[in-house]
């Protein structure tokens, strides 16, 4: 659920320290020179995951131990700032959500071209803080930045995302979420300043208002049963959050985290709808918007847990209840060093193996298996079953594979020879 962000518009946070009482000092803003990548199919940059560095501010240093960023447009940074429990992967996973958010949806309204969504944010100095344990456990710290938890921060292939285990509900999606929608997107009414796309934020709120009609007909529900969740919406709605808390509802339940759920419902039975499709037909405003910023499918490329083994699919199984979630993956990397396999879906997928032993199958569509060296440093060639063999980062056995690309080229599944 959506946690306040501190003084969001009064300061930067690279340029402010906290003391005693509450008060604020100012500090000279400090930039550190840093080597950015592209984000593939985006105007958006990243840097690596590094040590907070000595010109910092001391609040920063004092409560984080590595950052990375996403670098919008206008060169100008989203931090994310990470606690010592905090695993690298994790910040992978926050990090590739953020880019997500802001990855261009061709031939949609409001997504098509994400610059100044991207931009807005930079402006605003918007940030991530990801913190040890759970909400509650202990005091945030006083920086100017949205909070996303350890607990709630679901790395793809992990035990907690396998086993859909709902003590660890993935909240990335939604924190990261507030943290566009609210120094980005914009929100309208008090509290707030001029977003990006006002437009979008009024189709956002009318869905919203739609949504709480008739005695919470699609979201909150429980808010006309429990005191609790009607006090829960009434401080929403005090502090001007409705709309970011429905937003993060359908959103959810669109990329499917909720499918495995033992209930008929979204959001701990807030939200009418649970699956992609119950959105359409109960909630047509919310699945609406789904279509005028948002992609179908998860575009970046998805590193899974190193701990994971055995066969991880991004195709659709009843009987594999993480499916709900993996389907909408379009890109997967297998890390770590255990013997493991992936198998895609029919979409056009981008695959990779780790340093085990792996059978890699792309099922449908045109896919690319990537390899993170150069060609002569692998063994590549055809097994009689039809199947292709590459030896360097273990043995991989490739299947259904268009493409196989290496750091200095390509080679075409149906040209390899013998």
């Amino acid at each position: 659920m959506k946690q306040a962000i501190t003084n969001l518009f009064g300061f930067s946070l690279l340029g402010m320290g906290m003391v005693g009482c509450g008060e604020i000092v100012k500090e000279e803003i400090r930039t550190v020179a840093v080597e950015t990548t592209p984000v593939a199919n985006t105007t958006l940059s990243i840097t690596a995951i590094a040590p907070i560095p000595d010109k910092f501010p001391r609040q920063v240093r004092h409560h984080f131990n590595r950052y990375t960023q996403v670098i919008a447009p206008n060169g100008k940074p989203l931090n994310i700032y990470a606690q010592a429990n905090i695993s690298d992967h994790q910040i992978i996973q926050a990090r590739n959500t953020l880019s997500f958010w802001l990855t261009n949806v061709p031939s949609t309204q409001f997504g098509s071209d994400k610059t100044a969504v991207a931009n807005k944010m930079g402006d605003n100095q918007a940030t991530l803080m990801l913190l040890n344990g759970s909400d509650g456990d202990t005091q945030p710290p006083p920086l100017n930045a949205q909070p996303l938890y350890e607990n709630e921060l679901v790395v793809p292939g992990s035990a907690w995302y396998i086993n859909n285990d709902f003590q660890h509900r993935d909240a990335t999606f939604e924190e990261i979420l507030h943290l566009v929608h609210d120094t980005g997107i914009g929100v309208d009414g008090r509290n707030t300043r001029p977003g990006a796309l006002p437009d979008f934020q009024a189709e956002i709120r009318a869905a919203t208002d739609n949504a709480i009609a008739n005695n919470f007909q699609i979201w909150p529900m429980v808010a006309n049963t429990k005191e609790g969740s009607k006090q829960w919406y009434e401080e929403l709605a005090r502090e001007n959050s409705l709309t970011q808390e429905y937003l993060a509802a359908v959103i959810d339940s669109y990329y499917g985290l909720w499918g495995a759920f033992d209930k008929d419902v979204g959001m701990w039975g807030e939200y009418i709808a649970k699956t992609r499709s119950d959105i359409k037909i109960k909630d047509p405003m919310g699945f609406a918007l789904m279509g005028q910023f948002f992609s179908p499918y998860l575009t970046y490329n998805a590193q899974l847990d190193p701990a994971f083994n055995g066969n991880f699919t991004m195709t659709f199984d009843a009987s594999t209840p993480y499916t709900h979630k993996s389907q909408y993956l379009l890109h997967a990397t297998l890390t770590g060093s255990n013997n493991a396999n992936l198998r895609g879906n029919d979409q056009d997928n981008q695959l990779g193996g780790n340093t085990g032993d792996n059978v890699i199958d792309g099922l449908a569509g045109y896919d690319v298996v990537l390899y993170p060296r150069r060609k002569n440093e692998y063994t590549v060639s055809n097994n009689p079953d039809g199947t292709i063999k590459v030896v360097g980062d273990g043995t991989d056995t490739l299947v259904n594979i268009e493409e196989i690309k290496f750091i200095d080229g390509n080679i075409l599944g149906s040209g390899i020879d013998s």
